[in-house]
């Protein structure tokens, strides 16, 4: 059974051309998501893909109407390929997984992505990397400057105050106060 899924993203757009391209591509059912619905949960899309089953054909008028990225494409497309289940699009004839060509596109297309995310994982990497070697702080901001860890360390190891009255009196948790006794100890060492 051939069937279609239609979405509309800006209050310009309509249905009507997706759908009349559907129904002459011989769609016997089509399910819409308009821009009045949810655009992240896409209710019509959730049900398409819960009721084809094997031997199905699921057509969209356009690629980017099924899926927001690359990613969100490939994981669609891997979903309905478990299940026994082509995708075309009129638009992009290269894309039909129901031909030898279209899976080896889509082979391709997964590789690239996967490339991507490795690239995208380096460069945050490094970028991280050569922020800190410019001493510039990453993660939460510090909740005590330096004099205030020297003088929780000072009070709780050369004072011998007990680290729940030292971490009331600077309004931290007692973590705090074990991570710059073990930041100190580590320096000394």
């Amino acid at each position: 059974m051939l069937i279609g899924y239609a979405r509309v993203s800006t209050d310009e757009c309509t249905l009507d051309v997706q759908v009349w391209h559907l129904h002459d591509a011989g769609c016997e059912a089509v399910y819409e998501d308009s821009l009045l619905e949810d655009e992240k949960k896409r209710p019509a899309l959730h049900r398409l893909l819960q009721d084809v089953t094997k031997g199905d054909v699921v057509i969209v008028y356009r690629l980017d109407r099924l899926a927001r990225s690359t990613q969100h494409l490939l994981e669609i497309a891997e979903s309905l390929r478990r299940r026994d289940v082509g995708l075309r699009s009129i638009c992009e004839p290269w894309m039909d997984t129901t031909s030898s060509e279209g899976r080896i596109v889509m082979t391709v297309f997964a590789g690239i992505a996967d490339f991507e995310r490795a690239l995208i994982r380096e460069r945050t990497a490094m970028g991280r990397l050569n922020a800190r070697q410019r001493g510039i702080h990453m993660g939460r901001p510090a909740k005590l400057d330096p004099a205030e860890s020297a003088a929780i360390y000072r009070m709780v190891t050369q004072d011998g105050l007990p680290v729940a009255e030292v971490a009331d009196r600077f309004n931290v948790h007692k973590a705090t106060i074990y991570r710059v006794i073990s930041k100190y100890r580590s320096r000394e060492s």
